[in-house]
């Protein structure tokens, strides 16, 4: 069975405004732009029932559609730089999401996920990249930010065993609630003033 995890995918618009920061980094594998997304829980190598069974629950998620926008670039591994990341503006909606993947994962069995989350894109991959390398990509970077997107669903996807970085298939995808549908169709349900 291949790796799993859960993600949401970039828009292209907004991948392509990730790509323009590749390059300038010696020894950075960069990441394909058709490979881009947020983990939002690693669930690893499964059985096909497990598997069904993680899909059957993540169906049954109800939450509503939000907005999202990258900010900011950083680096993980801070004595020895191991990948490049873009971060994401401070949403409640994410970590609630997020939280109750993990949740549902815990529920069918799966050990806790060890790992604080942390929502990013990852942008490249890094081998021996030097400190001062690090610190002068970065300082020319610090201001990137896109515009907001809306995330109408989030997807399961596998990947083959590698070094990371794709390519990676959707397996299922999970739509989100559509707000601006659901705030249309709660008004229509509304009695007109001085009819009823």
């Amino acid at each position: 069975m291949p790796r799993l995890f859960t993600a949401l995918e970039i828009p292209r618009n907004v991948a392509m405004s990730l790509s323009l920061l590749r390059g300038g980094l010696p020894g950075a594998r960069w990441i394909d732009v058709e490979n881009y997304h947020i983990t939002l829980r690693f669930i690893g190598d499964v059985d096909g029932r497990t598997a069904d069974e993680i899909v059957d629950r993540l169906d049954r998620i109800d939450r509503p559609e939000f907005q999202m926008t990258l900010t900011g670039i950083g680096s993980f591994g801070s004595k020895k730089p191991h990948s490049v990341w873009a971060g994401v503006a401070p949403s409640p909606e994410i970590y609630a999401l997020q939280a109750e993947i993990e949740r549902i994962c815990q529920r069918i069995g799966l050990p806790p996920d060890p790992r604080k989350f942390t929502p990013h894109v990852t942008l490249a991959r890094l081998k021996n990249c030097r400190l001062d390398d690090m610190v002068q990509y970065l300082s020319g970077r610090g201001n990137f930010y896109t515009a907001p997107f809306m995330v109408s669903r989030f997807v399961l996807l596998s990947s083959k065993e590698s070094v990371g970085g794709g390519p990676y298939l959707t397996e299922e995808v999970f739509p989100l609630q559509d707000i601006s549908y659901g705030n249309a169709h709660a008004a229509d349900l509304e009695p007109v003033k001085g009819l009823l």
